[in-house]
This record gives structure tokens, sequence and C-alpha cells, in this order.
């Protein structure tokens, strides 16, 4: 197998680049692109999925939009174990400390970055080397009305919190699909958020992330 030097031109290409790596491991991936696969993911958190990326030919980079801009689509590998149960939440976004006026759910960069998504299993257990680690069959998950509305209102509730200078009140049980945690290496990390009284404060950075409970209705769906 060779890595694709373009980005797909369709959503039936990108699905067909996943299906062909399907059943690899990680060690075979990084074999193919002259990428050692490293022993373990302390210090490399990102690397399952800039491998996978490198082999979709995802062009966005850090940038914040999707990973395949020019179809619309958001990449997301998904660590499961060996019964296909999920074993992370699933992170998708920075969440805002200074809420913007105007911001609505359909203009959010949640809903930008879920509006249709390619979610791919791929082994996680600690106890297999991450060499060893194998991908699954790929899933295209464009949310139905249904999903959209309950990740409405979890970013809603979510977003009303900080908007009113709560945002050290939410914990990460709130919300039924989406929450909100701390995104940062350590508890240094400080951003600055909006107060009770309306005042700068400082707080750790945030992001939104899905829970493993509606991830893995999508993979058992699908």
């Amino acid at each position: 197998m060779r890595i694709p030097h373009s980005p797909p031109n369709n959503a039936k290409e990108l699905l067909q680049r996943a299906e062909a790596i399907a059943g690899l491991t990680l060690g075979e991936l990084g074999a193919s692109a002259n990428i050692v696969v490293p022993e373990n993911f302390k210090r490399h958190k990102g690397f399952t999925g800039q491998l996978i990326e490198l082999w979709l030919g995802a062009s966005a980079g850090s940038k914040p939009q999707q990973d395949f801009p020019e179809l619309g689509i958001e990449l997301k590998t998904i660590p499961i174990d060996s019964y296909g149960k999920v074993l992370e939440t699933t992170y998708v976004c920075f969440a805002h400390t200074q809420v913007k006026l105007g911001s609505t759910w359909e203009n959010s960069s949640v809903r930008n970055k879920l509006s249709k998504v390619l979610f791919i299993p791929v082994l996680g257990d600690r106890a297999i080397p991450p060499a060893q680690r194998m991908v699954g069959m790929p899933v295209l998950w464009i949310p139905n009305a249904k999903e959209d509305a309950v990740l409405k209102q979890d970013w809603e509730e979510l977003t009303e919190c900080i908007s009113l200078g709560k945002i050290n009140t939410i914990t990460a049980k709130m919300g039924q699909a989406l929450h909100i945690r701390p995104k940062a290496a350590d508890g240094s990390v400080l951003t600055d958020a909006i107060g009770q009284e309306g005042e700068t404060i400082q707080t750790r950075p945030r992001g939104f992330y899905l829970r493993k409970s509606f991830t893995q209705k999508i993979i058992h769906d699908s």
C-alpha cells in the first residue's frame, strides 16, 4: 500500500481509503510510511490519529476546521477493547471560555466539528503494544434529528453556564452526550474567562468531549 499524496475527492473515496487500512496494525501502517511507532503513548497521545490522517490524506492539520474541509468531514479515532467497548471519551474541540454574543448551536465550533464524522475504531487495550494495535472498520456518521437535539441541548446548557460566569461550577457529570472537561497539560495553564460579576477571571482551559455511551451507540448501531 502507498500513502495517498492528495486529499480524497469525495466521501466515498475517503471511506474506501479507511476501509483499505482496516485490519492492519499501527506497526504495519508505520512501517509502510517509514514511521516508527512509539513503545507507549505517554508522550505521543496524538500519534494514532496523526498516522491515520496521513494514510487518509487529511489536509487540515491543527487548524480549527474539519480534518477534510473540502468534504466537511471530521476524523475521530476511537480506542476500543477486544470486545468493541469504547475506552475513552472523544475530544471534539476547545470550549470558548469567553462566549461571544450571537453564539448559537448552529454556528458553534462543536456543531461544525460534529456535522459529519468519520469514526475509526482502533484497539486501545494498554496490554497490547501500540505497534500491534489493529485498525477497525470505519463508520461515517451524520447526526440524526434526535442526536442533534441532544447535542444542542447539552451545548446550550454548558455554554449558558460559561456566559453567566459559572464556568467553575461546570462538572464532567453535566450533559447527556456532550460534556466539558479541563484541557491542558497541567493545572498551571490558565486562560481568561468570565466571572459571576462580569469580571475577567483566570481558569483552566476547557474542552468539549463526547461521552463514551454516545460514541458506543454510534459504533454499535453501524
